[in-house]
């Protein structure tokens, strides 16, 4: 079949990638100039199925309110007017109970658990290296977090994932370069998770791709969707395209495409944040990755550079650098790692992740017929992106799923196809 991909971020190139291997002719629509151009191009670099979990958990509500006033803070929130959001905000909350937490969570977790075991065997066979790590340290500054993180480590004891709970001197152990003038009360240890550099895998992976018979068309927007008797209809910046089917991985312009077909889905784009600096001095940098449990922020290892990243925006639309954001990835940076960088110079960036309401990603058919998603994997896309791919690629190929789909698909929103 010839099939056209909407999105080359991390996603939409994993998708492309495993319909061209599928035997498929693939052609892949982004209205940037290159791959991972939106939010695989700020993406925190870690890849850890362990940690991945929805951003509506218990306690989060209370959090958020918390942190209105300060000038530091994991999370900032904007009100408006904006109708979407406070719908967005409705079915958030009615997801942060333990049960929907402990639901969502092994939802993202099946994916997530399926795509590092794809991941690894296409870096294996392919001999890819996009500076990765093993090993990641959840560090936590007070008992309140440890307290916080109890529902996670519950899971992760259920689902038997390799974990262990550190004081602070084993966390130091792990990352000899931590501050010691910086409080930290324990620590997380998940030693087979892994970070790298997300933009420089998708160019990879996109170069593979092409050597397979993957076709690139940039700098060109996507317009209308319209299904026909036979086949689908593109409407874009270079006329119309005609192909068998549609695989939708556009991030947060995907609910715009969906909502002129009738199909409403909870697509909310929540802001973040990322900061790239310079290694200076290499014996006071980190070795790995790291997530401040407080401020919900990452530190990643990129071969020469660090990358700190975190901080969600929820009300503002505009892709402008917020301050009070900016302060936190760089208290952040300087808590933990202050002769590492110099984070007043750091390259800063902001996108739009695109979030749904209970964490999942949505994956698989539409109502409309040869009209597929995979869409919504929020802040963990890379984390997501292998197998989602892959399912996909199974799906258009009219194959079942190599893991349960159950959640997974539009018929959670009562939208089935």
């Amino acid at each position: 079949m010839h099939v056209a991909v909407i999105g080359s971020g991390v996603v939409g190139v994993c998708t492309a990638y495993f319909l061209a291997e599928a035997g498929h002719q693939v052609v892949v629509v982004e209205r940037h100039g290159n791959v991972a151009e939106e939010a695989s191009y700020g993406n925190a670099g870690v890849i850890a199925p362990g940690y991945v979990t929805p951003w509506a958990a218990p306690g989060m509500p209370g959090k958020i309110l918390s942190c209105v006033f300060k000038s530091e803070a994991p999370l900032l929130f904007k009100p408006t007017l904006d109708p979407a959001l406070w719908r967005w905000m409705r079915r958030w909350l009615s997801e942060c109970e333990l049960e929907r937490y402990r639901i969502n969570k092994a939802r993202m977790q099946r994916v997530a658990f399926y795509s590092s075991d794809i991941q690894r065997q296409m870096r294996e066979h392919y001999q890819l290296d996009y500076e990765q790590n093993r090993g990641y340290l959840q560090l936590f500054r007070s008992a309140r977090d440890i307290q916080m993180a109890q529902p996670a480590i519950g899971l992760l004891m259920e689902n038997e994932v390799p974990h262990r709970m550190v004081d602070a001197d084993e966390a130091r152990s792990i990352e000899p370069a931590l501050d010691r003038k910086t409080a930290l009360a324990g620590g997380l240890y998940l030693p087979q998770d892994e970070s790298g550099n997300c933009p420089l895998f998708t160019k990879q992976l996109k170069s593979i791709a092409q050597s397979i018979g993957v076709e690139f068309q940039f700098n060109c927007n996507v317009r209308s969707i319209r299904s026909e008797t036979r086949g689908v209809t593109l409407q874009h910046d270079n006329g119309a395209s005609h192909v068998d089917a549609v695989v939708l991985a556009a991030g947060v312009d995907s609910a715009q495409l969906l909502a002129a077909l009738g199909i409403d889905v909870p697509l909310y784009p929540i802001k973040g944040y990322s900061a790239t600096a310079s290694i200076k001095n290499f014996e006071d940098a980190p070795l790995a990755a790291l997530m401040d449990e407080s401020y919900k922020v990452a530190i990643t290892r990129l071969g020469s550079r660090i990358r700190i990243a975190g901080t969600a925006e929820l009300g503002s639309r505009a892709l402008t650098l917020r301050d009070a954001a900016l302060r936190t990835l760089m208290k952040v940076g300087n808590d933990w790692f202050p002769d590492a960088a110099n984070y007043n110079i750091a390259s800063f960036w902001c996108g739009a992740r695109p979030m749904l309401p209970d964490g999942a990603p949505l994956l698989g058919a539409t109502p409309i017929k040869d009209i597929y998603l995979n869409i919504g994997h929020g802040s963990s896309g890379w984390a997501m992106a292998a197998g989602s791919g892959k399912i996909l690629a199974d799906l258009v190929s009219g194959y079942d799923a190599e893991i349960d789909m159950d959640g997974l698909t539009l018929a959670r929103y009562d939208q089935a196809s």
